[in-house]
């Protein structure tokens, strides 16, 4: 006991020594932004002694100068401080993925993604917002495993075309189903300013699309918008942008004065006004068509969060002209979000949601004009006036059409304006401690109206002494959906979830045309116009009433199963058919929680698989005869047969099955593997009926096509430290598409395409262009003996044979990223890849025509590509001569390209300013950033852009996606 006493004392001295030498240490918390972190817990490592940050970050506690603080939050990754000689630390906690992820947004509500039993891919808003874009889908360009964005035109404010594991349908869409804050919208990207995007989920098999039953078989989106934080104080956040779009002509370029003379010169015009004195003349049509056009996108949010509300407003302006000058989109939006706990059984959720589109464009601007006129062509007079083309003389004007847009551009014009009016009012109430009632109730207005406006001094306008059109549309939508949920957790081991709903929704929607010519020169209605010329209109109404289940199980989150039942019934079909049922089932096993998994390199592996049936439901009522009646006989309002109903039409089914792995590797790589089989069948096709019926057509269920295919998608960081970190991620995707059954198997030709049994839906089918005669320099193709199989070739286009030559199916797409942060710098790049499809460069016959269209500009040649010249030359084009040969640029291969790309996306560099500097102006966070996008693409397409109109195979001069540098400024209060 004695030895134990001096013992004692020296750990007292000891003790009080070191009491001596704490000192009060503050701690600042916040995260990359800048922005406060309030509730992160810090603790004097190896003690008892720590706290939780207060509103604005910070935490005061007494701590030695050999102390360690362990500071952590949830959402964010740990980090440990040594103190040191420091009174005031400030923290940067870096946003953990992993822990954001655990809750995962999928269909009618929330799921922890340890759990998830289908194939999911959510993208929160950081991922998102490296685009400048007015609308969603293209912020998940390049990001997807088996998600393709293929913009339609680069006009302003217009939405891409996507494509979810393959194209399925022949005449019902291919694009998939949109759900906005649990409302289901339609198959059209809703107008939503990005800034209010919080996340957006990606389900694409039939088990995470069952619930939406008939319209999930081409995959769902779900976005989910902003809400506040509990816990943070009010905030203010303000960004800017500004940016400038360039013309992006890619490969494709026409020929100057110098080219096309030496061009014409070599096909040996004979004409009288070809002469030296044309290269007097060369105007840049491309060049006086476009410009380097300004963007301005600005939006303010404003977020409070208590335990009693969450309010979320929103307001933006984005404002973008075309690179085609003329064209300008000018939209408003406003957003309000709350959710509002009345009680602690009570919480409702109103929301607001409005946007304001107004369009302009300039008529008779064609981009295809721009590029078809010759140089010799001069739009603008000596003095500067605009050329009337149509009235020039003799050789003043040589191009075929005798058109000059920019004459007719002085006063005609488009202008359109949209509305779109969204109001919710949602609310759950808990009717016992683990069954909750939630009420979604919404309803849609959409109004738009062009006014289009052709001048009596016009060319366009000379036939009726000018003209006014008006178009009005106005639709209403209503959507409502009633749903019980229960959860609970029985014995800590065992938790279900059991969701079960009734959901209507219908809409009204109408039209009106109407079109008045002879009018007071720049006349603004209908009224000045002298003469009503044309008026037009028609009507639609529909409603679906639906009744679904889902149940889900797991065990220790070790083992996980999940079922769901939907039935649908809608107006689109005839009473015996309008109703049918859709379903789920999933597995999913969580391998590494195993006792006898002991793999240090592996942290999380799961094992799921699911089947599920889905719908695709076309539109119009195929079920029913229609008939004409905009026509008289006998003085009398008549009625002609139009289309023939079928009974029996019901909506196409599609039953998918998909296995999957997801996995993280070393603590530092995310894997995901997915492999799928979907069938669709009942496929609807317009049939062309003999005109001895009386009907076009009818519309029938007629085959069925299916997609196989393999998804692989990885991230990983590379480099994880306080002050460093290196991101990079990728994906990819290998679907192969087939047609396995058509109506008694016969093929459906289409143009320059064909179905056929066995084959690719999306099969190419035309003459195969051979090349060029090296002896004689004249177009060579295909013939095939159709009893011998027996191959030969030919110079006569209409004696070769037609038959199947490729498909517009890539064998495989993805996209890959990068990102790297140092300090408060970090450095972003986003591309994506197709590889293996073929394109039609369908403008290539005016524009490669060996001569047969001689007063249109033509192209130059691409790099590699050459004319024959002498005997002997192996080249791939054929000697040009005035009229050019028979056929030879009509439909063949010859303009079959291919359509593989890799396009640069995205590159983005910002910086966090220092908080030290914020501060003392009252400024949470802010940072300056500049963005590049769409800045180069490397294809072997010979044409504008590979992407732009292909979704089909088929692409022409469209407007090209522009080229675009931004700076943008976010700034929080």
């Amino acid at each position: 006991m004695k030895k134990s006493i001096p013992i004692f004392i020296f750990m007292l001295i000891f003790s009080v020594f070191l009491q001596a030498q704490e000192r009060s240490v503050t701690t600042s918390v916040v995260d990359e932004s800048g922005t406060p972190i309030t509730g992160a817990s810090i603790i004097v490592k190896g003690t008892t002694k720590g706290g939780i940050t207060d509103f604005d970050g910070n935490l005061t506690l007494n701590a030695g100068s050999g102390s360690i603080l362990s500071i952590s939050s949830l959402g964010y990754k740990n980090q440990e401080v040594n103190v040191g000689s420091k009174t005031a630390i400030k923290v940067v906690l870096i946003e953990d993925i992993s822990q954001l992820d655990e809750v995962v947004v999928v269909a009618y509500g929330t799921q922890k993604k340890e759990t998830v039993t289908s194939s999911i891919v959510e993208i929160k808003s950081e991922k998102l917002a490296d685009v400048t874009t007015p609308e969603v889908a293209t912020m998940l360009q390049g990001k997807i495993a088996g998600v393709q964005i293929l913009p339609d035109t680069g006009s302003p404010g217009d939405s891409p075309s996507i494509i979810i594991r393959g194209r399925s349908s022949i005449n019902s869409t291919n694009s998939p189903l949109w759900v906005l804050d649990g409302v289901i919208i339609g198959n059209s990207d809703p107008k939503l300013n990005p800034n209010d995007v919080e996340s957006i989920s990606v389900l694409k098999d039939a088990s995470a699309t069952a619930l939406y039953g008939n319209r999930g078989a081409n995959g769902v989106i779900i976005v989910t918008t902003k809400r506040g934080k509990i816990g943070s104080k009010p905030q203010v956040s303000v960004s800017l942008k500004s940016a400038i779009n360039q013309f992006n002509p890619g490969k494709f370029e026409v020929m100057n004065s110098q080219q096309l003379y030496d061009y014409q010169a070599e096909l040996g015009n004979q004409n009288p006004w070809f002469a030296p004195d044309l290269l007097d003349r060369d105007y840049d049509w491309i060049d006086g068509a476009t410009q380097d056009a300004f963007v301005k996108d600005a939006s303010i949010t404003f977020t409070s969060a208590t335990e009693t509300h969450n309010l979320f407003l929103s307001t933006g302006y984005y404002n973008e002209e075309g690179t085609v000058i003329g064209n300008e989109l000018n939209r408003y939006t406003f957003r309000t979000n709350l959710d509002y706990n009345i009680s602690d059984r009570l919480t409702i959720k109103p929301k607001l949601n409005f946007v304001f589109d107004r369009r302009d464009a300039t008529n008779e601007a064609s981009l295809y004009e721009a590029y078809l006129n010759l140089p010799w062509d001069l739009p603008f007079a000596a003095d500067g006036s605009v050329v009337n083309a149509s009235d020039a003389q003799g050789d003043d004007w040589l191009g075929r059409d005798k058109r000059n847009f920019f004459y007719d551009r002085q006063w005609n014009y488009t202008d359109s304006r949209s509305f779109d009016f969204f109001g919710s009012f949602d609310f759950e109430y808990k009717l016992l401690p683990n069954l909750t009632y939630v009420s979604t109730n919404n309803f849609r207005w959409g109004n738009y109206e062009s006014f289009s406006y052709t001048d009596p001094r016009s060319n366009g306008g000379r036939t009726t002494n000018g003209s006014i059109n008006d178009f009005t549309f106005r639709g209403l939508y209503r959507f409502t959906n009633q749903m019980l949920k229960y959860s609970n957790t029985f014995n800590e081991n065992h938790t279900v979830n059991v969701l079960a709903g009734y959901e209507y929704n219908d809409s009204s929607t109408k039209n009106v045309s109407t079109t008045s010519e002879n009018v007071v020169v720049n006349g603004k209605v209908q009224s000045v116009g002298l003469k009503p010329a044309a008026a037009n209109g028609d009507a639609s109404e529909f409603a679906q009433q639906s009744v679904l289940v889902s149940a889900d199980y797991d065990y220790k989150a070790k083992y996980f199963v999940k079922g769901s039942v939907r039935v649908d019934g809608a107006s689109a079909f005839a009473k015996d058919y309008r109703y049918g049922e859709f379903y789920s089932v999933a597995a999913g096993w969580n391998i590494h929680k195993e006792d006898f998994f002991n793999v240090k390199q592996i942290n999380a592996l799961k094992l799921r698989a699911s089947h599920g049936a889905v719908g695709n439901q076309p539109g119009g009522f195929g079920f029913l005869s229609t008939y004409d009646v905009k026509f008289q006989y006998a003085g009398l309002i008549a009625a002609k047969p139009l289309r023939l109903g079928t009974e029996n039409l019901t909506w196409e089914k599609a039953i998918e099955s998909n296995a999957g792995i997801d996995a993280t590797l070393f603590g530092a790589i995310d894997l995901t593997v997915d492999y799928y089989n979907k069938e669709n069948s009942g496929l609807l096709y317009f049939r062309a009926l003999s005109d001895q019926t009386g009907f076009s057509g009818r519309y029938e269920n007629i085959g069925s096509i299916t997609n196989k295919g393999i998804e692989v998608a990885a991230s990983a960081d590379l480099v994880n430290k306080e002050d460093f970190g290196i991101n990079v991620g990728f994906n990819i995707s290998f679907n192969k598409n087939e047609v396995k059954e058509l109506a008694d198997g016969t093929d459906i030709i289409g143009g320059s395409t064909i179905i056929r049994e066995g084959e690719e839906f999306g099969t190419f089918y035309m003459r195969k262009w051979l090349g060029v005669n090296p002896g004689d320099g004249t177009p060579v193709y295909e013939v095939v003996d159709k009893t011998t199989g027996e191959r030969s070739t030919t110079n006569d286009y209409n004696s070769a044979t037609v038959q199947i030559v490729g498909t517009s199916n890539p064998d495989f797409t993805g996209g890959f990223n990068t990102s790297i942060r140092y300090k408060a710098f970090s450095l972003s790049s986003n591309w994506s890849f197709s590889y293996g499809s073929e394109l039609y460069n369908s403008s290539r016959n005016l524009f490669d025509s060996d001569g047969f269209y001689l007063q249109f500009n033509q192209m130059v040649l691409p790099k590699g590509w050459s004319r024959w010249e002498k005997p002997g030359d192996l080249v791939t084009h054929p000697k040009p001569r005035d009229g050019g040969y028979p056929g030879s640029n009509q439909t063949s291969t010859r303009y079959l390209e291919d359509g593989s790309y890799l396009r640069l996306n995205n590159v983005r560099l910002s910086y966090n300013l220092p908080q030290s500097a914020l501060g003392r102006l009252g400024i949470v966070g802010a940072s300056i950033y500049l963005t590049g996008d769409n800045l180069v693409t490397f294809t072997k397409f010979s044409g504008v852009d590979p992407t732009v109109g292909g979704a089909n195979g088929f692409t022409s001069l469209g407007y090209p996606i522009p080229r675009r540098y931004a700076l943008g400024l976010n700034i929080t209060f």
